[in-house]
């Protein structure tokens, strides 16, 4: 812990953060934590305050809590992102905040830190944030320099969008560390097997690389697939950990984290993100048109759906779950031959068989303790 603080002081330097938080022990906690780190830290205790101060000075970022009176978090990142679009923001938050988590995907947050607030999570992600802050200062900086190199340096106008594109690769890493980071809150609420998303992500990635997927193709259903169950967030707890069967009715609201994922992440234009709303509509879709939410048949479903969807089964097929035990794989065989064509992509299914001492790889590699 000792080598997270030393490089977050150095990577910190100049930055000025706030922190907008009403339970004076959460404050004097982070306070006490990060005084060391920032030479700046701006105390608000809800977010009108807060707004105050970031219409008076210059702020780098925002730690912000949800539940405060006045203005509540969700209510300042909206008038903050009306102004800014770049600030960073990280979010305080429950678990059972799930709506709040909702909000703040659409609104654009760097990360998410649960309560009670864990020094390594929170370390890990002002890392993240932080680097992130400085790759968008290092990359304005050079697209300012190069709009002042005259068209007779070519060559070394060239240097520089390097850095520039190798900066940006950069920064696209850190994204992929929030997206599996938000992916990992959502496990962790649901109380899934501790490799799930790890899992899946590895099958979905080879099962793109002997669909014959190109290797971007790969790379982003890699990433993008541990995000399929993202719309659990906001299904109740009482359903979500239910230890026995679902109702009718209680499984029509099960359903409905589908559509709740996708609604999450529809909005946005890159392509990870672009990826992982396909995912999340997708994974309960079948090939014989009998899934949900839309009742999809055959290749109307994408790619990336149908692999998370065959990935996805796996796993939970071959894993105990608090209403179930893990199957044998001689009965997870006898149900990919009876879906084939049903609910699986039969290529899929195909390229399973073919494979399986992979997958078996996989799963004994990232088994749950």
């Amino acid at each position: 812990m000792e080598n997270n603080i030393d490089n977050l002081i150095k990577i910190s330097k100049n930055l000025k953060i706030m922190i907008v938080e009403d339970d004076e022990s959460t404050v004097t906690y982070l306070s006490h934590l990060l005084e060391d780190i920032f030479d700046d830290i701006i105390i608000a205790n809800d977010g009108l305050e807060a707004l105050e101060y970031y219409k008076k000075e210059h702020i780098d970022l925002i730690i912000t809590d949800i539940n405060m009176p006045n203005m509540d978090g969700i209510q300042l990142i909206e008038n903050i992102r009306k102004r800014d679009s770049e600030i960073s923001i990280i979010i305080l938050s429950s678990h059972n905040e799930s709506h709040f988590l909702m909000k703040g995907i659409e609104l654009g947050v760097n990360g998410y830190i649960l309560k009670p607030v864990n020094v390594d999570g929170l370390l890990r992600t002002l890392m993240n944030t932080i680097e992130t802050i400085n790759l968008r200062i290092k990359v304005d900086v050079q697209k300012a320099e190069l709009e002042s190199i005259n068209n007779d340096l070519e060559q070394e106008m060239i240097k520089r969008i390097s850095q520039i594109y190798a900066l940006n690769q950069e920064i696209k890493e850190t994204q992929k560390e929030v997206v599996l980071t938000m992916a990992q809150i959502g496990e962790c609420r649901s109380k899934e097997t501790g490799n799930h998303v790890k899992r899946v992500s590895l099958y979905s990635e080879l099962f793109a690389k002997y669909s014959g997927l190109n290797d971007e193709e790969i790379e982003l259903i890699k990433e993008a697939s541990p995000m399929h169950d993202i719309g659990k967030i906001a299904i109740p707890d009482s359903i979500l950990n239910k230890p026995s069967r679902l109702t009718n009715e209680e499984m029509e609201v099960m359903k409905t984290h589908a559509k709740l994922g996708y609604d999450m992440l529809k909005h946005s234009s890159r392509d990870l993100l672009r990826v992982a709303s396909l995912v999340a509509y997708e994974h309960h879709e079948r090939y014989d048109g009998l899934g949900y939410p839309r009742s999809l048949q055959g290749e109307e479903i994408s790619i990336y759906g149908r692999i998370t969807a065959i990935a996805d089964v796996f796993d939970a097929l071959g894993s105990a779950r608090i209403y179930k035990d893990a199957w044998s794989d001689e009965r997870i065989f006898t149900l990919f031959e009876k879906e084939r064509a049903k609910h699986f992509d039969p290529e899929l299914v195909d390229i399973f068989f073919k494979h399986k001492e992979e997958f078996f790889a996989i799963r004994d590699s990232y088994n749950d303790v």
